[in-house]
Parts: structure tokens; C-alpha cells; sequence
């Protein structure tokens, strides 16, 4: 359906407000239930409330499910980082923030209809777009975006049910934790998902895989990895996996200067890494080997891939903070036959419709939250917040300042926010209704969260199971919409 953007708004300055006039209580549209959709509504839910205000706030998501990148996008056998779903449910379960799933932004509801509803739009839709690794070969067959890779294992529903696994051994590009949880994925042996939530197709996959290899390659040294320690010490807590690291990536010299004024953590990793030098591998009957100080030149095959070179590397000098301050080329050159690539080199924001986007960035252009025209001037009542506002930078728990200070700005300006043309809170439902949006709510959310808890009890498997994922995309709404008494 294609729908006319109105005309912008003229940039104004947004002075912050003492009180909110309006004869409308605050009514918010946030885009993406995810982490920094749900901490965002959250703080802003209580900001208004406790200044004796009301507020509605809606948390529109094109997923059935909310959850975002906690359901979708961390590695399943990750039980600590996935327990901030326990937060988030209380959040969501308070009945102050409504969940209305299903619902794709600028297909479902252009701009013009939210702001037409909510006083404010607040964009929060991550970075879920593999960024670009611009070698020669990478586009060969056998070469995959590590985001890609994480939707299927995850269970996203739209990603592809079958994943290609016929390699043996595998390149991970890139030394952060997505790196890390893809190669920990790729190595890991079946059955020791199991008490995970991997849909069945996952399982079936991963145990067909013939792989015996996974090479990690970072072009930084040891130390200036970006893994966190948690994410390593993981890897050595692989039943049936050998990590191993090579001498030649740890000059003591070098390492010994730049850890010198480097930070705990960084000390506590290089630990890690320096004791699993010392360790003889097992003999295990997969290995995990991790390379430091080799920048990805080229992907090779002949139609599809066959190996990968690279450039040894080595640091030019020591930063105010202890890490290097850049590497160059040595002019070393290695070969490494393998049959996969997995580029894990960081994720990218996508582009929204009717939204100002900054191409370079990956990002929303805004000033602490509030979204900036072209002109750098802000767009009165759109805001940003996560990883679309920042870049896909941080971890899961630094999205609550992110939200605070959009939240502040937000609250600031509203009582220089115009009350929508659209008084009932319901509207926006009846209009989506109207259109055959079989959109989710969050009792559907409890129903298809119960469902898949019923599942993993009933699940045959020798070990127990919280649950199991329900993956298509109908079938999640037919259980949700059925356990919610939403008609069809």
C-alpha cells in the first residue's frame, strides 16, 4: 500500500518544557520491542507517572514476539544474557506499556498515520544488517553474514529453514562476541544444545554438519580483542571442542607493553588466551583455533569457496590506553584452505521509510535522541534510541542510559508537542484491524510463550528442556491471536 509522506515539519528549537498543557495525556509510538524499545518505554512510562501525569505508550514490533535481539539475535546457549528477558517481561507485564506485534512500520502504518495517533514516535529498530567486508571472493558461495547465521539458528521467522552445514573447515571473520558466539555455535556438538530452545530444523542441521575446523581471525593482537571475558572463558567450557591459540600471534615483548596500563578485563582475557597456549589440545574430535594478527585479503574458489588469504599484521605503537593504536601489513602472506567464510565484522542500522538516515553511520542522524533533518535542525516528536540511534555499539545493559537520555529529551519537549488529530487510544488498533493486520498483543505473547514452555515438557529428548521455539511466522500468530481471543 503505498501512502504520501507529509510535508515535514519546520525545524524548530526544542526549549525544555516546565509542565504539558495539552488537553490530551501523553500518547507515544515506539518502533521495535526489543531491549531498547522495552527500557525506553519503561523510563518514560515512569518519568510521566511519578510527575503525577498520564502517559499511553504503544510498542509496535514486526515480529509477532517481543523480545528482539534477546530472542533473535544472542546465541542460545548464552542462559545469562537471555535472563534479561525476565526483566523485560516485568516490564512489559505491568500493563503499562502495550505490545502490539505483527506490525511492520512503513508497510502496515506509515509515519504520517502514527503521528496522526501519538504525540511522539521513538525509533527503536537496532542494527540487524550484516555490515560489508569489502574483499575480493566474499560474495562467493559459501560466504555468509554472520547475522543471516544467527537468524537461523535463533529461529527467526523469516529467515531460511535450511542452512547449508557441508564444510569442514570454517573462517569466522572478526574478534568481537558475535564472532565468537558464531564459531562457538558452528563447533559445538548437537547434543549439548539441546537444553536450549533450538527448533528441531537447527538441531537437524547442526547434527548433520561434518565440520572439524573453526578458525577465528582477528587483525588486532590478543590484546586488543574485543570479545568480553565471559564470551571467551565459554569457549574452554566446550565439551568436546579443542580451543587452540599459536605463539607466534603473542610477542612477549609487545604483549608485555601493551598490557602494562591496559584495563582489568583486557589482562583478564590476555590470562585466558596465555593458558590455552600453554595447554596441550585433547585430541578432540573438533578444534577451534584462534588467529590474531591476520587481515582478510581475499576469498579464492573456483565458484564457490575453496580457501582465504591473508596478511600477517603487526602493531604500530601503544595508545594513551594501553592497547595499539593501529596495526599495519607485514607483507606476509597465508593461505587457508577452507570450504565456509562467516563475516562477523560488526551489524549495520537499516533505512526507514520517511526517516532521515545517514548512509555512512548506518545510523538515524539525531542530537541525544532527537532526530535531525537534513539541515541538522530536529523534526518535532521523532526520537531514536539503541543501536539505531548509536551505531551497533555496547552491550545489551548500555541501552538503559541510551534510553534515559532519550527519554529526557522526549519529555523536555512535550508540552511543545502538538496533541494528535486522533483522541482514542484504541484507534490505532481498529485502524490495523480495518487493514487485516492480524497483529499480537502481549496476552497472545503469554499464550505463545506458554505454548512453547508446553513444548519443551513434552519435548522426548534425554535431557529437560524450557523450551521449544515455535519458528513459522503464522503459526506463532494463529497461537498467539487464539490464546488472546483476538478475532481473526
Amino acid at each position: 500500500m503505498t501512502r504520501t509522506p507529509p510535508a515535514p515539519d519546520a525545524p524548530q528549537p526544542l526549549p525544555a518544557a516546565q509542565s504539558r498543557p495539552a488537553a490530551q495525556p501523553l500518547r507515544v509510538a515506539i518502533i521495535g520491542a526489543g531491549p531498547a524499545g522495552i527500557y525506553a518505554g519503561n523510563i518514560l512510562s515512569k518519568a510521566v507517572r511519578d510527575a503525577g501525569a498520564e502517559v499511553g505508550i504503544d510498542l509496535f514490533d514486526s515480529l509477532p514476539a517481543p523480545y528482539g535481539l534477546i530472542r533473535y539475535g544472542v546465541a542460545p546457549d548464552h542462559p545469562r544474557i537471555k535472563g534479561i528477558v525476565n526483566s523485560l517481561h516485568e516490564m512489559l507485564d505491568t500493563g503499562n506499556i502495550r505490545f502490539i506485534g505483527n506490525v511492520a512500520y512503513g508497510v502496515d502504518l506509515g509515519l504520517d498515520e502514527l503521528r496522526a495517533h501519538y504525540h511522539a514516535v521513538i525509533f527503536a529498530t537496532g542494527a540487524i544488517r550484516d555490515a560489508d567486508l569489502d574483499i575480493p571472493g566474499i560474495g562467493l558461495p559459501g560466504s555468509f553474514g554472520a547475522a543471516d547465521f544467527v537468524s537461523w539458528f535463533d529461529g527467526h521467522p523469516d529467515a531460511p529453514r535450511v542452512w547449508p552445514l557441508d564444510a569442514t573447515d570454517i573462517a569466522v571473520i572478526g574478534n568481537g562476541n558475535v564472532a565468537l558466539d558464531v564459531a562457538r555455535m558452528l563447533a559445538k556438538h548437537p547434543d549439548d544444545l539441546l537444553p536450549t530452545d533450538i527448533p528441531a530444523t537447527v538441531y537437524d542441521g547442526l547434527a548433520g554438519s561434518p565440520v572439524t575446523d573453526v578458525h577465528v581471525f582477528g587483525r588486532r593482537g590478543p590484546a586488543q580483542v574485543k570479545f568480553t571475558p565471559i564470551e571467551l572463558r565459554e569457549l574452554g567450557d566446550v565439551p568436546g571442542v579443542d580451543v587452540i591459540v599459536y605463539a607466534e600471534d603473542f610477542d612477549d615483548a609487545e604483549l608485555a607493553r601493551q598490557l602494562l596500563s591496559a584495563n582489568n578485563q583486557v589482562k583478564v582475557m590476555t590470562r585466558t588466551l596465555t593458558g590455552w597456549l600453554a595447554k596441550e589440545p585433547t585430541g578432540a574430535s573438533r578444534r577451534l583455533h584462534l588467529h590474531f594478527h591476520h587481515s582478510p585479503a581475499l576469498v579464492y574458489g573456483d565458484g564457490r569457496v575453496e580457501g582465504m588469504r591473508f596478511e600477517r599484521t603487526e602493531a604500530t605503537g601503544v595508545a594513551a590506553g594501553g592497547g595499539a593504536s593501529g596495526v599495519r601489513g607485514t607483507g606476509e602472506i597465508r593461505d587457508y584452505p577452507l570450504q565456509a567464510v562467516y563475516r562477523a565484522v560488526g551489524y549495520r542500522g537499516s533505512a526507514l521509510p520517511e526517516v532521515p538516515f545517514d548512509e555512512a553511520r548506518g545510523v538515524i542522524p539525531n542530537d541525544g535522541g532527537r532526530v535531525l533533518d537534513a539541515a541538522g535542525a530536529p523534526i518535532r516528536g521523532l526520537y531514536a534510541t539503541g543501536w539505531i540511534k548509536r551505531g551497533p555499539v555496547g552491550l545489551i545493559g548500555h541501552t538503559k542510559g541510551d534510553a534515559l537520555e532519550t527519554i529526557t529529551r522526549l519529555v523536555d519537549d512535550a508540552a511543545l508537542l502538538p496533541d494528535p488529530s486522533v483522541a482514542d487510544p484504541d484507534a490505532v488498533l481498529a485502524l490495523l484491524a480495518e487493514r487485516g493486520v492480524r497483529f499480537t498483543t502481549w496476552p497472545g505473547w503469554l499464550a505463545l510463550d506458554a505454548h512453547e514452555r508446553g513444548l519443551g515438557a513434552a519435548d522426548v529428548s534425554p535431557v529437560a528442556r524450557e523450551r521449544v521455539k515455535v519458528v513459522a511466522r503464522g503459526e506463532q500468530v494463529d497461537i498467539a491471536r487464539a490464546g488472546a481471543l483476538v478475532d481473526s
